[in-house]
């Protein structure tokens, strides 16, 4: 392995060698994940160490600490979930030029060898890493980068115009209320599924121009009247009976766009052009998605936040609600 930068800093904290991490033993239901006192990683020649403030909790966390998500190769215990954070760079692998230690950044990695963000410390690639744009703190930069990256990229594959009518069908969750916002600052006409006056208010409030309550008996009439020429484009983040139904109401040639995995997946249509897509992380994937959340009036919706060794209780709540916005870890030592 290439040398890192020093663990000792001028004028910054030594680098301990072992740190809290809240890790699986095993495979399990969310009592699985527990505090464990863990080796700090060091970054290889690609990658920054982070000193974590906070981490994103997600249902993706959940399918890893099951074992639904699947990764080539056994796994490796005690496992770490988390695939999302921000925080503050301590050290650097020998090729990283782009970050220095103190850089306060947020990012987004899936399966890395050393362990997830539930953690003090993590290392991350540093192409799937970025600075923190400027109007955010630590705390919301740490629950948007899977979000925000997702919600994004979900829209440009749209393709929206201004003026077009687009419904984010599962616009309270985590992906949605971004969604919601980016699909706003492109001028579209921006239809929103929520259920509830918490729900409805919150996406108003993210710029929706109207709120459909796809469990309503008056679903349609709601759609009607939102969208008396149809629906251009759909952003699918969710599936399943009421989606379906929903679409009924697309024009002749609207678009369809789904991340991969949602359950269960749309069904194909006539005259309706239909694309899933993964979110990427990487530079220019970043800069796109930092220009975004630097506009004005960007809220990063946090529905809960739990200190580090409550992330179990925090996994229980996944099973259990429907979480508007997103749920968060403080690693850091904020009050």
């Amino acid at each position: 392995m290439a040398a890192a930068t020093s663990h000792k800093e001028r004028g910054r904290s030594p680098i301990p060698g072992r740190m809290r991490a809240v890790a699986a033993d095993r495979f399990g239901p969310p009592s699985v994940l527990t505090v464990h006192e863990l080796p700090v990683p060091k970054p290889g020649p690609h990658e920054v160490l982070i000193r974590l403030d906070t981490a994103g909790v997600g249902s993706w966390d959940a399918s890893i600490r099951d074992g639904s998500w699947k990764k080539p190769g056994p796994p490796h215990f005690p496992l770490v979930p988390g695939v999302d954070g921000a925080g503050t760079v301590v050290a650097r692998g020998a090729r990283v030029r782009r970050f220095r230690p103190g850089d306060k950044v947020y990012g987004y990695e899936f399966g890395n060898r050393q362990g997830g963000f539930y953690a003090e410390y993590a290392v991350a690639n540093a192409d799937h890493v970025a600075l923190v744009p400027g109007k955010l703190d630590l705390a919301k930069a740490g629950v948007v980068a899977t979000t925000g990256l997702t919600a994004l990229q979900g829209i440009e594959a749209l393709r929206l115009r201004a003026g077009e009518t687009v419904l984010i069908f599962g616009a309270t969750g985590a992906v949605g209320t971004m969604a919601v916002q980016f699909a706003a600052q492109r001028k579209a006409r921006v239809l929103a599924s929520a259920t509830g006056k918490a729900a409805s208010r919150l996406v108003r409030s993210l710029g929706a121009d109207a709120v459909i309550d796809v469990r309503s008996d008056q679903f349609a009439k709601q759609l009607r009247q939102a969208a008396p020429t149809g629906i251009d484009a759909v952003l699918a983040l969710a599936g399943g009976e009421e989606l379906e139904r929903c679409l009924d109401f697309v024009r002749p040639g609207g678009r369809l766009v789904h991340p991969n995995g949602i359950e269960p997946e749309p069904g194909r249509r006539k005259n309706l052009r239909v694309k899933s897509y993964d979110a990427v992380a990487e530079p220019k994937a970043f800069a796109r998605l930092g220009e975004a959340l630097s506009k004005k009036r960007i809220h990063v919706p946090i529905a809960a936040t739990y200190p580090l060794g409550k992330a179990a209780q925090a996994h229980r709540r996944l099973g259990t609600d429907h979480i508007i916005g997103r749920m968060a870890l403080r690693i850091g030592g904020r009050a």
